[in-house]
C-alpha cells in the first residue's frame, strides 16, 4: 500500500491491514488479540516513520504459510534504536518496545532509497 503523501497514513494503514486479515481469514483467530496485535504493529511502524523519518513511503504485508511480515519503508537512512531501559511511566519511546514485545522477530534493512522496518508474526500464533 503506497503511503507517501496519503492523509492520515496510520489510520489508512490500520484499515488496510484489518481488511487484509479479514480477506485471509485471520481477522478472528482463536485468540482475537493476535489480530489486534498485527494492527498494532502496523500502527507503531507507520507512526514511527511519521515521527522519526519524514513519513512512510509504503506498507507491505507479506503472508507465507509460516509467517506474516509487516514492512514499512521510508526515506531515512537512520536505523531505529530501542530505548533502554524501557521507561513505562514516561511518555514517548514505547513504539519499538511494543514492536519487540508483540512481534516474533523485527529488524531494519537499509536500501538505496532509505530503509525498511519490518516485523514478523508466526502464522502458527494466528491460527493455533
Amino acid at each position: 500500500m503506497r503511503l507517501a503523501g496519503v492523509p492520515r497514513p496510520v489510520a489508512r494503514a490500520r484499515a488496510f491491514t484489518a481488511e487484509a486479515l479479514g480477506d485471509w481469514s485471520w481477522a478472528a483467530p482463536p485468540d482475537p488479540d493476535l489480530a489486534e496485535d498485527v494492527v498494532l504493529l502496523v500502527a507503531e511502524l507507520v507512526g514511527n516513520a511519521m515521527l522519526h523519518a519524514g513519513g512512510p513511503l509504503e506498507l507491505v504485508l507479506d503472508a507465507t504459510p509460516e509467517r506474516l511480515r509487516i514492512e514499512v519503508s521510508d526515506t531515512s537512512e537512520v536505523l531505529p534504536t530501542l530505548r533502554t531501559p524501557h521507561r513505562p511511566g514516561l511518555p514517548g519511546g514505547h513504539g519499538l518496545y511494543i514492536v519487540q514485545r508483540t512481534a516474533d522477530r523485527w529488524g531494519a534493512d537499509l536500501h538505496a532509497q532509505g530503509k525498511s522496518i519490518w516485523a514478523e508474526i508466526d502464522v502458527a500464533r494466528l491460527l493455533a
